[in-house]
Formats: C-alpha cells, sequence, structure tokens
C-alpha cells in the first residue's frame, strides 16, 4: 500500500533538556498512534537497555518512546510481529525512519537488502526453516530498522525466533553494551545458522532422490522439480546477503565499528558465503540428476519399446507358421471336398486311376507349399 501525500513529515521528536517528558518539549504535537499493548499481538516485546542491561520492558511503545527520552544513553529493542499501518507510522514519527523503508516493511514480500537513510540502516532479510514432514522450505521475511539508540524488527512469518537472540545478547551484556549494530549483527547471525538444518534437510532429500531415480521410482521427476523450486528460492534468500555483509565490512572505517563486531561479521560472511555455495552446489546436483532421471525414463521407454517390437516380431512369426500350416492343409481339404460332391457327371468318377492321382496331386501340391514356405523362412 503506497504511502499517501497527506501522511504527516516524519521526523524524531527533539530530546526535551534534563530529561523531561517529550510532551513539554516546546509545545510541539507529533503525528503518534494511540499505545499499542503488548496484549494486542504485534509487539512482541519492547525493552530497554543500558550499559548492555535491561532496564525496562514498556507495555506500549508509547511508553518506550517515553521512558527512552528519559535514558539518553540507552538503546530500544522493540520487535513487532505482522505489525499495523498505525504502528508503523508511530515508530516512523518517533525514530524518523524514511517512508520507502516503512512503506517496504508495510508490503513485505521484499527482496533481502541493505539500505542507508541518514543515520538509520534498514536491513531485509529472508530467513528460512526446514519442514521435515512436508520436505519443504518455509521462508519467513524479516525488516529491521536500525539507529543510534533503537533497533526495531518487523517480522512477516513464523521464522526467524528473535526470542533466542534477544535471551544470548542480554546473557552477553559485554556484547550488547556495544548497541544496536551488535544486536543487528546477531539476529544476522542468527538467521544465517537457521539456514544450517535447512541446508542438512535439503541434501538428504537429495541423497533419498538419488536413490530413488536410480530405483526406477516414476514419481520422482516431481519431486526433483518441487525441490527444485525451493532451492531457487533459498538461493534468492542467501545469494544477496554475501553482498549485504561485504557492503557492511566496506563500512567499518567510515563508521567507526568496533573490532569485536568486526570479527563477528566476518565470521557471519564466512558463513554465508559457505551456505551461498551449497545452494549453488544443490541447484547443479539436481540439474544433473534431472537430467540423468530424463535419460533413465527415455532409456526405460526405449527398452520397452523394443520389447514392444520384439514381442511383435515373434507374433508375426507365428502368424506366419499358422498360415503357412493353413494354406499347406487347405490344399488337400479343396481336392478332397470338390470330389466328395459325388455327382454322377463329374469327371475321373469312372476312371481307375482317379483316386490315386488325387492323392498325388495331394502331396504334389502340399509339398510344394512346404518347400516354397520354407525357403521364405515362414516355417
Amino acid at each position: 500500500m503506497p504511502l499517501t501525500p497527506k501522511r504527516p513529515q516524519w521526523r524524531r521528536r527533539p530530546q526535551p533538556p534534563g530529561g523531561s517528558s517529550p510532551e513539554n518539549a516546546a509545545g510541539t504535537e507529533y503525528p503518534v498512534a494511540g499505545p499499542v499493548h503488548k496484549d494486542q499481538g504485534s509487539v512482541v516485546q519492547a525493552s530497554l537497555y543500558r550499559e548492555g542491561r535491561r532496564v525496562s520492558t514498556p507495555d506500549s511503545l508509547a511508553e518506550t518512546y517515553r521512558e527512552l527520552h528519559e535514558y539518553p544513553d540507552g538503546m530500544a529493542w522493540i520487535g513487532l510481529h505482522r505489525p499495523s499501518e498505525a504502528e508503523l507510522l508511530s515508530l516512523a514519527a518517533e525514530f524518523d525512519l524514511h517512508e520507502l523503508a516503512v512503506e517496504d516493511a508495510m508490503e513485505a514480500h521484499q527482496r533481502p537488502k541493505l539500505e542507508r537513510y541518514g543515520d538509520t540502516l534498514f536491513v531485509v532479510l529472508r530467513a528460512a526453516r526446514y519442514l521435515d514432514a512436508q520436505e519443504e522450505v518455509d521462508f519467513g521475511e524479516l525488516h529491521v530498522f536500525v539507529g543510534k539508540d533503537f533497533l526495531i524488527t518487523v517480522r512477516h512469518g513464523a521464522a526467524p525466533d528473535l526470542s533466542a537472540v534477544r535471551r544470548r545478547m542480554e546473557e552477553n551484556p559485554e556484547l550488547l553494551a556495544l548497541g544496536p549494530e551488535a544486536v543487528l549483527y546477531a539476529i544476522l547471525d542468527s538467521v544465517v545458522d537457521g539456514y544450517a538444518p535447512v541446508v542438512t534437510g535439503v541434501q538428504n532429500d537429495i541423497d533419498e532422490i538419488e536413490t530413488e531415480v536410480f530405483g526406477g521410482d516414476p514419481a520422482v521427476s516431481r519431486r526433483i522439480y518441487e525441490l527444485s523450486r525451493e532451492m531457487v528460492e533459498f538461493q534468492r534468500a542467501t545469494r544477496p546477503l554475501v553482498g549485504m555483509l561485504h557492503g557492511l565490512m566496506a563500512g567499518f572505517a567510515k563508521y567507526g565499528t568496533d573490532e569485536e563486531l568486526q570479527r563477528y561479521l566476518r565470521d557471519v560472511a564466512d558463513h554465508v558465503t559457505h551456505t551461498s555455495e551449497r545452494v549453488d552446489g544443490f541447484r547443479q546436483a539436481l540439474s544433473d540428476i534431472l537430467t540423468v532421471n530424463a535419460t533413465l525414463v527415455t532409456q526405460q521407454q526405449n527398452a520397452e519399446m523394443r520389447a514392444l517390437a520384439e514381442a511383435g516380431f515373434e507374433q508375426n512369426e507365428e502368424i506366419k507358421k499358422i498360415s503357412s500350416w493353413a494354406a499347406i492343409l487347405f490344399a488337400p481339404t479343396l481336392v478332397g471336398t470338390i470330389y466328395g460332391m459325388n455327382f454322377e457327371n463329374m469327371p475321373e468318377l469312372g476312371w481307375g486311376f482317379g483316386y490315386p492321382f488325387a492323392l498325388a496331386l495331394m502331396g504334389l501340391v502340399c509339398t510344394s507349399l512346404y518347400f516354397i514356405f520354407k525357403r521364405r523362412d515362414w516355417l
């Protein structure tokens, strides 16, 4: 849904002097949605952190904004699942999010990408999980807004499970104290680690498919096609990450990234590169398997056609033999039938050699037909 021109200009509320509430800042009003509580199902969790430790868990976005202004050195980590337009507009107004990034987060179905809008980094990720029962790869979409003192995640789909990322970061306050960038790298690491079970599951499927192909299973072609289609989607999710991570690494010096985070990101980049190469290998393997399967199916069809041709040839040979013996037996039957009519005026009826002549004629005709059919390999 495109953003309409009537929407207000989004700008972050100025920091009130002395940590006073934003409502008293020069009497200015800002476009903020009403309180959004966690029981509405969109805000999964909103927490405030100082020096790597959680100091508050507000119940609404409005309360999160207020408490963040009370802690100028704090960081807000807001997690949402399929948020409403009003919630995203509220976040955009509070944190000065670019309208194009907000529009992408509303619409979802975006390709993985990394973009900077001023001091805000916008990242789109495609998480994946393997469903063993259905032999399918389930993809989820994650949008991440990263600012100087905030990190917002907008999740579309079941994957990834960011609660595990939050627990891991809270158990490592030194890393969490490095700020929103550290949380972003932890999310990247979680998404990339989630690819490993998918790679394992797909590898098992390919091994089973190879067995089925050489076992002559007729349903394997459909399975190859469906898995190939899954790998196309998987490749679209993983391949852009390589360039995205290298783009982040290229900005280490410019943005003064902490050395620990640099090592962290390089490790994630290595895993992404390895996964991307594995996915490329899967696509090539499935393409080769499909070619082999088509060749085997063609060979099987040719063998069946050859067997049918051989059966037809054998049947023709039998027909030839039957026809030959039928023709041989037809000659004496014809002679015997004619002279068996016993009319008084028939020739040779009173002839003394008529009977031996008839037998000799039958024998001569049968013998002649036998040698004729034998010469033509009908007998």
